[in-house]
């Protein structure tokens, strides 16, 4: 889990029951923001939701199974899971929304340079680290 085990330290089966509950809150407040990342331009989806899968990994089987069967990310989670990679067709598709999503507001913005600016460069950090995830 998190704590790390050694000779000394002995983890109780109250710390880890304690540890099992606060990945699954961990894990569905990743899901939560990963699902309003979905309508928001600024909150990316996916990574929020491969945090939310290694959260459920480290306590609930139920969870981490769900995630992965999920019809809408569940093939792109298992992508994750399986291979550590990111498809380039994925990266095309988050890339295409990106840009459609903050040209929009840009457009919105047109009497607010300074906000204009600010979104040019958090998508240019959002697609710079996409494109620097490894892909097949």
């Amino acid at each position: 889990m998190f704590l790390i085990k050694s000779s000394i330290t002995k983890i109780t089966p109250a710390v880890a029951v304690m540890q099992k509950h606060f990945c699954i809150l961990l894990g569905w407040s990743f899901v939560l923001t990963g699902m309003a990342g979905i309508v928001l331009p600024l909150l990316p989806t996916t990574p929020f939701l491969i945090l939310a899968l290694a959260c459920f990994a480290r306590s609930s089987l139920k969870f981490h199974q769900m995630l992965l069967n999920n019809r809408w990310v569940g093939p792109i989670l298992k992508h994750w899971e399986e291979s550590r990679a990111v498809s380039r067709t994925t990266k095309r598709k988050a890339s295409v929304l990106i840009i459609l999503t903050f040209l929009l507001s840009i457009l919105i913005l047109h009497q607010r340079p300074e906000l204009q600016i600010s979104l040019i460069l958090i998508a240019g950090v959002l697609l710079f680290f996409i494109w620097r995830l490894p892909e097949e």
